[in-house]
């Protein structure tokens, strides 16, 4: 038998070793030598930040008790570090010691592993935040270092006369050191956010570290001659993966981030909790009744599954739009599971009581998935009950596809992903021409009508579903676009006006103008300051001479009693007379109408000079205080300091209640980013779905778009931070559907295990 072909189990024989001879001796005290080196500048790293980490977090603690914690376990861990260190390191120094003595070995290593094994048993302890860290800290090193590990297993089966070194009983693999660490850090009493802290720098600075541990041992034990000519491989597909969520490819070990895997530890964790529910529901009172013949095949569960989806689609077209949809489906996917168990028993003659491990935790996982979405609140009602008919479909992509779960790049993952994030966007409002009901609705049909087993179908949906997006999307950025622009011109021609208004207003004063003159301001003038303003500038010489021109309008109303009164009067009205005509050619007066204005201001200069007025009949003055009256002051330029609501907005600002400036709403509205989609709930209004587009720089307001980028709305930041505290906005979730379920399930299941187990009651 070739030695690589099992190299799990197969040591050569021949290079076995006497565990009591020196050489043994010699080569574990040269491992132990490297190991408490390493280990010790490892642990030391660890401690020597958690000072640093502890502090950071005392400063952005949310009240003065958190601080305390973070304060009181710092000293706690100074006045412990020594004891934790020697203690951590003596436990270590004493498992790799007895490894020249099997029987003590076996016991040390069940005495560590009875503390918490990365599987049921410690998730089962009391403390359940401590053990899923310790859970995820170890699955996720021994994923990453399986190679180096199973090297160094290996050549230490040798070293103890064949007796087999595993993953759990080699006290340099992540389990026995992270379990050392654990009964070391109980000499602790701090916060368990302290600990959780630790175990954090201790995965960091200690296991991180562990390949060059491994790289120096096999180094070492390759010059002594142990195994030099070691080949090994880790075999792809194991039947023990966690939950069915893909094979872990050591081959080439990569990151999450590189590779667009799901974190080893996120997954090791719900492995962990179904296990853990698993082991509840067998040792209590209604535990499983095993099935005497065997457990149904995947083939059977895929078989079960397509007739299933043949009696949904025999059934008629599927409808989707009735109210009690909801609930109804919320129930088929709480019962799906027992639905299934029955078709395969009536597929193969007898009903099973349950199946394998892995396969329930993928049925569970799945259902959990599409409660999820039933409950998810990110998603209009409409399109819940559209993405919630596809559980037998991705049930059955799960067990095709083990890595559907591990993945996320997998088609099928970023189909309902991107299902998800175009229905968060859905209103009956903003989809009138149904487009996008409609296109999910095909999707849907296509996966329940055609998909058997060819996994193909969801990469061929998934491009349709992004060209439809392209589409859409270049669509809607133009008219974005195109409101975005309107709103800031608005704005700008609104901040215009009101600085000439001010300019205008603040020069008057208390002055009680004629009414000629005012009007000439408050209308014509006030035009020519607001174009002035926007085609210029306010800091550009025009604007400045506009101004001058108000200042000398206004003087030249001033009584003229004596002669050098008039005499300066008379020097004036050129000048005035100039800057009116290019005031008024700047703002579109018909030539007759600037003529008929000066004529006016030429008679009341006359008079204000002590010159005969010309004679005019009752018909003129008819004409004289018409168009006094048609320049008098308009709204658009009354001085206002606060923005006025604008007529497109969906409520009156004056509805709503004052929120105090450093309330969670103040906070919550400042946090928004251009691309956060909201829900807005307003009386006797149909929910709005609304995407922020825009914030502007000139008046902080708030501009919201729907799916095809028509304008919904735009608020002051004080009005969206009332709508928040009244209930009447939510931000939506901005990540995928995927990981919020994944994130919501592992919260579910850990509440699960750590409510206490009612008490079995007597038959």
């Amino acid at each position: 038998m070739n030695e690589t072909s099992e190299p799990t189990r197969v040591v050569n024989l021949s290079q076995r070793m006497d565990p009591s001879s020196e050489r043994v001796g010699e080569l574990l005290g040269a491992v132990r030598g490297l190991a408490g080196k390493k280990l010790q500048l490892s642990v030391s790293n660890a401690f020597e930040r958690v000072d640093d980490a502890l502090f950071d977090l005392a400063e952005k603690a949310e009240n003065n008790a958190a601080q305390m914690h973070y304060f009181d376990g710092m000293r706690e861990v100074r006045k412990r570090r020594p004891t934790i260190e020697r203690n951590f390191l003596g436990t270590i120094a004493r498992h790799l010691s007895d490894l020249a003595h099997p029987a003590n070995a076996k016991g040390a290593t069940e005495a560590a592993t009875s503390q918490g094994s990365p599987e049921l048993t410690l998730v089962a302890e009391s403390d359940l935040e401590e053990s899923l860290a310790i859970t995820s800290m170890i699955s996720k090193n021994e994923a990453r270092l399986t190679r180096e590990l199973f090297a160094v297993n290996q050549r230490l089966s040798v070293i103890c006369g064949g007796h087999k070194i595993d993953d759990a009983s080699n006290p340099v693999a992540p389990a026995i050191l992270s379990q050392a660490f654990r009964q070391a850090l109980q000499e602790l009493s701090a916060d368990m956010r302290v600990k959780l802290i630790i175990y954090k720098l201790f995965d960091r600075y200690v296991l991180s570290a562990l390949e060059g541990l491994y790289q120096e041992i096999n180094t070492e034990l390759v010059r002594a001659g142990v195994l030099p000519q070691l080949r090994h491989r880790v075999s792809h597909g194991s039947q023990h993966n966690p939950v069915g969520l893909g094979a872990i490819d050591t081959a080439a070990p990569t990151t999450g981030e590189e590779s667009g895997e799901i974190p080893g530890d996120l997954l090791h964790t719900l492995h962990a909790l179904f296990s853990a529910r698993r082991g509840n529901a067998l040792g209590g009172n209604g535990a499983h009744v095993m099935s005497s013949g065997p457990l149904p095949s995947a083939n059977e569960l895929l078989g079960a599954l397509s007739v299933l989806q043949s009696q949904i689609v025999s059934a008629g077209p599927l409808t989707y739009d009735q109210a009690d949809d909801a609930a109804s489906l919320g129930r088929e996917v709480m019962q799906f599971k027992a639905q299934l168990l029955t078709q395969i028993g009536a597929l193969r003659g007898e009903r099973p009581s349950h199946v394998a491990s892995m396969d329930e935790d993928t049925i569970d996982l799945v259902g959990m998935l599409f409660e999820f979405i039933l409950e998810d609140r990110n998603l209009p009602a409409t399109m819940q009950v559209m993405l919630a008919r596809l559980q037998i479909p991705y049930l059955k992509a799960a067990i095709l596809d083990r890595k559907l779960f591990a993945h996320r790049q997998h088609p099928a993952r970023r189909l309902l992903d991107s299902l998800a994030e175009q229905a968060k966007s859905w209103s009956e409002e903003s989809d009138r021409d149904h487009r996008l009901h409609e296109k999910v609705k095909s999707i849907v049909d296509q996966l329940l009508h055609d998909f058997d087993d060819d996994m193909g179908i969801f990469e061929r949906l998934l491009t349709d579903l992004q060209q439809f997006q392209d589409i859409n999307k270049r669509r809607s950025e133009l008219a974005e676009q195109r409101v975005a622009e309107s709103t800031r011109g608005r704005e700008k021609l609104e901040q215009a006006r009101r600085r000439a208004a001010r300019e205008i207003l603040d020069r008057i004063g208390t002055q009680k103008l004629p009414p000629l003159v005012h009007g000439v301001l408050a209308r014509a003038w006030a035009n020519h300051l607001v174009l002035t303003i926007l085609r210029q500038g306010d800091s550009s010489p025009e604007f400045k001479s506009a101004l001058r021109f108000i200042d000398e309008f206004i003087a030249s109303t001033h009584p003229a009693n004596d002669t050098t009164s008039r005499r300066t009067l008379r020097q004036m009205l050129p000048g005035i007379e100039r800057a009116l005509r290019h005031g008024l050619a700047n703002v579109a007066f018909q030539e007759q109408d600037v003529e008929r204005l000066l004529g006016q201001l030429r008679a009341y200069y006359r008079q204000q000079l002590g010159e005969q007025p010309e004679q005019s009949g009752p018909a003129d003055a008819a004409v004289a205080e018409e168009d006094a009256a048609m320049l008098a002051i308009p709204d658009s330029i009354q001085p206002v300091i606060d923005q006025q609501a604008q007529p497109e907005d969906i409520l009156d600002a004056e509805e709503l209640a004052e929120v105090p400036p450093d309330s969670p709403q103040w906070h919550q509205v400042q946090a928004l980013q251009p691309g956060n989609w909201l829900e807005f709930t307003l009386e006797d209004e149909a929910p709005a779905r609304a995407k922020l587009s825009w914030i502007s720089p000139m008046s902080g307001r708030y501009l919201f778009v729907n799916r095809r980028g028509l304008k919904v709305a735009d608020y002051a930041p004080r009005e969206l931070a009332a709508l928040f505290a009244e209930g009447r906005a939510r931000v939506l979730a901005a990540n995928a559907l995927f990981d919020r379920a994944m994130n919501a399930i592992v919260g579910k299941l850990s509440q699960a295990e750590a409510a206490p187990t009612p008490p079995a009651t007597a038959a």
